[in-house]
C-alpha cells in the first residue's frame, strides 16, 4: 500500500501535469473562446501582473477569509503561474527540478548563495 503522502504527492503532480498540458493546448487557441489563448496573447506583462494580483488575492485569504478561500486562491494562483511559465517556455518539471535542487538545503544558505 502506497504511504498517504506518496499519493498526495502523485495526485498533486498528475493535476499539474493535466493542467498544463491543457494550458500548452491553449496556445494559439482563439482568445474568444480561451482565457488561456487571451492571456497568451496579450503577453508576458499582462499575466505577470495577473500572477501578482492573485498573489495577494491568496495574502489576503490568507490573512482574513478562511480556508475555503485560500484554498480558491491558491488554485487560481497556481494556475496563473503556470501560465506565466508556459508563456516563458518553461515546464513545471524545471522548477521540479530546481526545488529538488534546493532539497535538503537550509533557507537561510539557498538565500545566500542565490545569484541577483
Amino acid at each position: 500500500m502506497t504511504p498517504p503522502d506518496e499519493k498526495s504527492a502523485e495526485l498533486a503532480a498528475g493535476v499539474i501535469a493535466r493542467l498544463f498540458a491543457t494550458i500548452e493546448s491553449r496556445r494559439g487557441a482563439d482568445p474568444d473562446e480561451s482565457y488561456v489563448a487571451g492571456l497568451l496573447q496579450k503577453g508576458t506583462p499582462s499575466i505577470a501582473r495577473k500572477v501578482g494580483e492573485e498573489a495577494v488575492e491568496t495574502v489576503v485569504a490568507a490573512l482574513s477569509d478562511g480556508r475555503e478561500s485560500l484554498i480558491s486562491e491558491s488554485a487560481d494562483l497556481l494556475f496563473h503561474l503556470m501560465v506565466l511559465w508556459a508563456d516563458a517556455g518553461l515546464r513545471p518539471a524545471d522548477i521540479f527540478q530546481e526545488l529538488a535542487r534546493r532539497e535538503g538545503t537550509s533557507g537561510i544558505d539557498e538565500k545566500q548563495h542565490r545569484k541577483g
